[in-house]
């Protein structure tokens, strides 16, 4: 990897402001008024000094305590945990304070808290949590550990798969309102698709709308298996959510969705906790060639740290402060060590001094705090990550220095800092670093938030960018979708192939034949609508969505191949006729319900409306061999190149006998989703000697389809199908 120029396009870095405004927003998240703070341990005993609150489990490490109180009277009074029977000196251990420190604990008055057990600790091997008084042994109150706790985990779900392309591994819930989606891919090529939730197991124009892993709600861009993490908006969490997925808002389609499960034991996220931090993000590149980037959020009284870069296995990555806040000194520096197991994927984040330029020994060398002093590393690990081969660690220190090996980070100045990336050692410490700072370097930790890194999948012609036109937000995004469907952009209507018409006098036996496939690109469906279509349309009798004249009195027979199963939203299009040029009935509102007439392809059973026009699902494909479709001059030369292809099994039936009632322009329209048919003209008489050709004569290579099963729809087939069924290879569905 080179280092490029300010001319060049910037590295592509691993999903940057999607890790960001997922990880580090846990981290430092602005206070909601959501109430859900993890699993209940219990209550703390109120045995003396007036301890009392509630304690949570947040997950295996990490403990919340609402309403906190304690009178700060104690003599040496510290968090304690421990496996014995119960609270004491010899079976316990110091569990730092909110802070990241093990000093006495001051008054608290209900005081929301969060509390991390030490590394190597879970709520699997202690027993009790106590407020414990050391000088005199002294349990001030506790609360017992249930054997077998099942404390909150990350909660793995099925993986998206759908139409476009969607497709993801396993989508894993972090917590209660964070999604991790790896390797998800989308083709892009959809006008109006979003990530989507909602309270159902299947999507709706109801659901809300999740913005992207850059905090956007645009419509989505192409994705090849990329790993991102998404926020749920405002104070929605997953607890509220029966499913999540991609859909298409503009014309109600689910793209691919999974399901939520109820009664779900996962972490809350920690801004439900109540962490406060500033509204914007930082971020410096430290060694442009190593992808080496560290960003931060101060928040309150400590500091939120990401470090990126492209390691080698076995390899670590450190940054801090300097001894000397005027130069970039490594002697005596105060830095943090993180690395990525690449087996194991687990994260670390260790409190380093560096007291000599050799690896540790004894406690000489650069070691860990906690080698030189116990109880003394004051790095607080929240996440870790392996993404495209980037290790991403993200971490929490106090702004002040928690202990005499520590170094306090300024914020009336500007520092100088220092970093380092090397191999670790059989002992998984450091070994002399193989890159490092060799100048001085400053950084301002609490200046008005800057991006000044590469932007993620963002092809410029600068290397940086610039803060202002950056706006990345660590604030919780409260936007909701409106709740009247959103209508596309008009299309141009110039360029428009010139789709035959189907005459009123044809076909003789009044079949007509309603299938699926292509828009025809910039040429068909958009043009000729003046719509935006999402991918598919109806085609009558093989043409792309033909005008349909028809006179009254005259029955009519649509032959309906539009799918069957209601399962899976995007093969199922039942087919009916109406007086609203959108479609979609199933997706609207009950007052737009009320202002639309239907006139054939469903039956009223209960008060609810049940569409009829249902059939096996018969596709017009095209040939991957041939042009895209916006290269063809007429839809001619672009149907011959389409095979139609069919599922098994029967086609449905809709008939209709336009009468005096019926206006003089109705549509034909799908039940379930947007904008995928068009118009019927309807006629009072109709003379046949006007045809110059019938339309289905406009066309060239056709088969004669197999006749129906014996059933309920036998049809006598006509000339009309001959236009529809047009098949490769001798084959026949």
């Amino acid at each position: 990897m080179t280092t490029r120029s300010l001319a060049s396009p910037p590295m592509r870095r691993p999903s940057a402001v999607g890790l960001i405004t997922a990880f580090l927003l846990v981290a430092a998240a602005q206070i909601c008024s959501g109430a859900y703070y993890g699993k209940l341990l219990g209550k703390l005993s109120e045995l003396h000094h007036g301890v009392s609150g509630e304690v949570y489990a947040v997950d295996a490490r990490t403990l919340f305590i609402k309403d906190f109180t304690y009178d700060g009277e104690g003599p040496a009074a510290f968090f304690y945990a421990g496996n014995g029977k119960g609270p004491s000196n010899n079976n316990g251990f110091r569990v730092r304070d909110e802070h990241g420190t093990t000093n006495v604990l001051k008054r608290y008055r209900r005081k929301d808290i969060t509390l991390t057990l030490p590394e190597g600790k879970t709520l699997n091997n202690i027993k009790w949590f106590s407020v414990w008084c050391e000088e005199f042994s002294v349990n001030f109150g506790d609360v017992k550990i249930p054997r077998g706790f099942d404390y909150p985990k990350p909660l793995k779900l099925k993986s998206l798969s759908g139409i476009h392309g969607v497709g993801s591994e396993p989508v894993v819930i972090v917590d209660a309102q964070t999604l991790l989606i790896p390797s998800f891919s989308y083709d892009g090529e959809a006008p109006d698709a979003k990530f989507w939730v909602g309270a159902g197991p299947t999507p709706s124009p109801q659901g809300i709308r999740v913005p992207d892993e850059n905090g956007k709600e645009q419509p989505l861009r192409r994705y090849d298996r990329k790993t991102i993490v998404l926020t749920l908006p405002g104070d929605l969490t997953v607890h509220q959510l029966g499913h999540f997925g991609v859909w298409c808002e503009a014309f109600a389609v689910d793209f691919g969705h999974v399901q939520i499960p109820h009664n779900m034991n996962v972490p809350p996220s920690l801004k439900m906790l109540g962490v406060s931090p500033q509204s914007k993000l930082n971020c410096e590149v430290l060694e442009d060639s190593l992808a080496f980037e560290v960003r931060w959020a101060v928040a309150g009284d400590s500091i939120v740290v990401q470090l990126v870069a492209k390691l080698d296995n076995g390899q670590y990555m450190s940054f801090g402060l300097s001894a000397d806040v005027d130069r970039s000194m490594m002697l005596g520096g105060d830095v943090t060590v993180a690395w990525v197991d690449k087996q194991t994927l687990q994260g670390y984040a260790i409190d380093y001094i560096l007291d000599a330029k050799s690896q540790c020994s004894g406690r000489r060398g650069s070691c860990p705090d906690a080698r030189i002093q116990e109880n003394t590393d004051s790095v607080r690990l929240l996440n870790a990550a392996l993404v495209n081969g980037y290790s991403i660690v993200t971490y929490q220190r106090s702004l002040k220095a928690s202990d005499e090996l520590d170094r306090p980070i300024l914020t009336n100045r500007s520092q100088a800092i220092i970093w380092a990336i090397g191999p670790l050692n059989e002992r998984q410490e450091v070994s002399f670093h193989s890159h490092y700072l060799k100048t001085d370097r400053f950084i301002e930790f609490s200046r008005p938030p800057a991006w000044n890194c590469p932007m993620p999948d963002q092809e410029q012609t600068s290397a940086y960018t610039d803060a202002s036109s950056n706006q990345q937000q660590l604030s919780v995004v409260t936007r909701r979708p409106q709740r009247n469907q959103a209508t596309p952009a008009p299309a141009p209507t110039n360029d428009a192939w010139e789709i035959p018409p189907i005459q009123c006098y044809e076909p003789e036996d009044g079949v007509l034949y309603a299938q699926m496939g292509p828009t025809g690109g910039k040429h068909g469906y958009p043009a000729i609508t003046g719509h935006v279509g999402w991918g598919i349309s109806w085609y009558i009798n093989g043409l792309l969505i033909p005008e349909i004249n028809v006179v009254r009195g005259r029955r009519y027979t649509f032959v309906v191949e539009g799918g069957l199963d209601a399962e899976t939203p995007a093969r199922y299009h039942p087919f009916y006729i109406t007086d609203d040029p959108v479609g979609g009935y199933q997706h609207k509102t009950p007052e737009e319900k009320a202002k639309v007439k239907i006139f054939a392809g469903v039956r009223r059973q209960r008060g609810k409306v049940i569409p009829t026009g249902v059939g096996r699902l018969c596709n017009w494909v095209p040939d991957q061999n041939q042009p895209p479709a916006d290269e063809f001059a007429s839809f001619g030369a672009y149907q011959r190149t389409l095979v139609l292809e069919c599922d098994h099994g029967e086609p449905g039936i809709v008939e209709w006998t336009p009468d005096e009632n019926t206006p003089d322009t109705v549509y034909y329209q799908c039940f379930t989703h947007r904008y995928l048919g068009w118009k019927i003209n309807v006629h009072d008489s109709c003379d046949a000697s006007e045809a110059s050709s019938a339309a289905s004569e406009k066309h060239e290579v056709y088969a004669e389809p197999a006749k129906s099963h014996q059933g309920a729809h036998d049809l006598e087939y006509g000339a009309s199908i001959a236009v529809a069924s047009k098949i490769t290879n001798g084959q026949r569905h």
